[in-house]
């Protein structure tokens, strides 16, 4: 059995220069909504008719007109009141509120909405309802006829969808543009870890949707700063913000000198005062705002940005006005703001205010699978910082990566570690060769300093087995378990404390369970995992 058409509903405004005319010769200039009903690949069963009141002549005849070329249309006329017909918001919430309560049945309709007549505030309104969805239709437009058509014939139509995704020319320039965006906020860094890129990705998105405020955590040194930079320039370069990007690391600050930095203040407003200063919400207007270490802040201060948040206002110091401004906040922290909420140190109406967005980016050693295309973006930094190429042989380049992708690479500063790393070796390769000489003494180096150097009144074994106990065990037995206890403390699981304290002996080992060799270790000090952590 074939299938029956769905009716097709006519949505527009009429046009009260273009359609009128209640001449004999009407009928040889071309009017848009009756050239709509003139066309036999073009069968509208409805048209919801919207009109201004003092245009009701010119409605009653094009309703005629149209009944005369397509008597099967049933034409429902509705006026509508319009003072001003090119005051946006009076055209919009009109014709807004036309579409809130009318009846759409999307399941058994096909709606189209016609921007051809009316003022252009008129058609730019229907385009934005019908692109929201609150008219579920696609566009129709029309056009006057070539002018070699004969007379008579009707014009051109083209009825166009909002939904994107059918059109594979917009769709695969779209993609293009977020494998740009996502490119670009990695530096061209092109990174294997699934975790990181899935975040990359969602960063991307809610940076361009979104000027709700963002809160980047994570190690020290897991490059919170230059993504807070890399969002600002992808902002900027789809004129989302015209403003500045303002930075300042919250750790620097205390007492007057936070509150002027951050408000400003008037001159005379405490002492060294000398002159007007309009601080860095204010200079960051209309751009963006990154408070690096944001956990930094005082109370004083964080009751104060709060507001500036949620009301755009402020008060510089001295001063009896408040200043606005407009700017997205980009907030980092590498301390636990849950945590500092408990503990007093942080307001917790501030944390719900910047926690809308949060992404947590991880440290390097839980990126093992991006040292490499790091390693290569930190040698092009360096070449293009001093104009010197600098490359790896074979046999070194493989060493490095071996050990910095291995679990007793510890990356304590994560990236700013790895970037000072190359710098070392880069600056030592003689003729522009990083060789095995040089990795060997630059593995040497790291892990000399990443060695734990506990002083005996914070020492681990004391805490762990109390000191009685402490005091029993050899000094051979002591030293040994004070470094072990430490790589428990700093590893994220067993298996990664294992394989950071037997990364020598286990590559000998066709069998390695580095886990059950580190839990019987601690079993004969009586000590489990859970002990060795809490």
């Amino acid at each position: 059995m074939a299938m029956m058409k769905r009716p097709t509903v006519l949505i527009g405004t009429i046009g009260s220069t273009l359609d009128q005319g209640s001449d004999a010769d009407r009928w040889s200039r071309w009017r848009p909504t009756v050239d709509l009903f003139r066309h036999e690949h073009l069968l509208i069963d409805r048209f919801e008719m919207l009109y201004q009141e003092q245009f009701k002549p010119i409605a009653e005849h094009l309703a005629d007109d149209i009944r005369g070329v397509s008597p099967e249309t049933v034409i429902k006329p509705h006026p509508i009141v319009l003072k001003d017909a090119w005051d946006f918001e009076q055209v919009y919430g009109v014709l807004h509120d036309f579409a809130a309560a009318y009846p759409f049945v999307t399941e058994d309709e096909d709606y189209l909405v016609h921007v051809t007549t009316g003022t252009h505030v008129v058609q730019i309104c229907l385009f934005l309802l019908a692109e929201s969805r609150r008219i579920p239709a696609r566009l129709i437009q029309t056009s006057p006829p070539r002018r070699q058509n004969p007379p008579g014939r009707p014009g051109r139509f083209t009825i166009i969808d909002l939904d994107l995704s059918k059109y594979d020319l917009l769709a695969s320039r779209f993609q293009r543009e977020h494998r740009e965006g996502l490119s670009f906020l990695k530096s061209g860094i092109a990174t294997r870890n699934v975790r990181f890129n899935r975040l990359i990705e969602r960063i991307e998105f809610v940076a361009i949707h979104s000027r709700a405020p963002l809160l980047l955590t994570g190690p020290t040194g897991a490059g919170k700063s230059r993504l807070a930079r890399r969002i600002y320039e992808l902002k900027k370069a789809r004129r989302q913000v015209t403003g500045p990007l303002v930075e300042l690391n919250c750790a620097t600050l205390r007492g007057d000198a936070a509150m002027s930095a951050l408000f400003g203040h008037r001159k005379g407003a405490f002492t060294g005062a000398l002159q007007d200063r309009p601080g860095l919400l204010r200079t960051a207007d209309r751009g963006v705002l990154f408070l690096d270490e944001i956990g930094e802040l005082g109370q004083d201060e964080q009751a104060m940005l709060l507001r500036a948040l949620e009301q755009k206002t402020f008060l510089p110091m001295g001063a009896d006005q408040e200043v606005r401004s407009e700017f997205q906040l980009l907030a980092g922290t590498n301390r636990d703001l849950i945590a500092a909420v408990r503990q007093g140190r942080f307001r917790e109406d501030l944390l719900a205010r910047i926690n809308l967005w949060t992404f947590a980016l991880p440290g390097l050693r839980e990126r093992p699978e991006d040292v490499a295309p790091n390693l290569d973006y930190e040698l092009d930094q360096y070449a293009r910082d001093t104009n010197a190429a600098v490359l790896f042989n074979k046999e070194a380049r493989e060493r490095f990566l071996a050990f910095a992708s291995s679990a007793a690479a510890r990356w304590t500063g994560n990236f700013r570690d790895f970037n000072a790393s190359i710098v070392r070796m880069a600056t030592l390769a003689a003729g522009g060769r990083i060789t095995v000489e040089v990795v060997d003494e630059e593995i040497t180096r790291m892990r000399d300093a990443w060695q734990p150097v506990l002083p005996d009144e914070e020492s681990l074994v004391n805490a762990v087995l109390g000191e009685e106990r402490a005091a029993g065990l050899d000094r051979f037995d002591r030293v040994q378990l004070e470094d072990v206890l430490r790589v428990c403390r700093e590893a994220r699981s067993l298996s990664d404390a294992g394989r950071t304290l037997f990364h020598a002996s286990r590559a000998a080992r066709r069998s390695v369970n580095d886990a059950d060799r580190l839990r019987k270790y601690l079993s004969r000090f009586e000590l489990d995992w859970p002990g060795v952590r809490g």
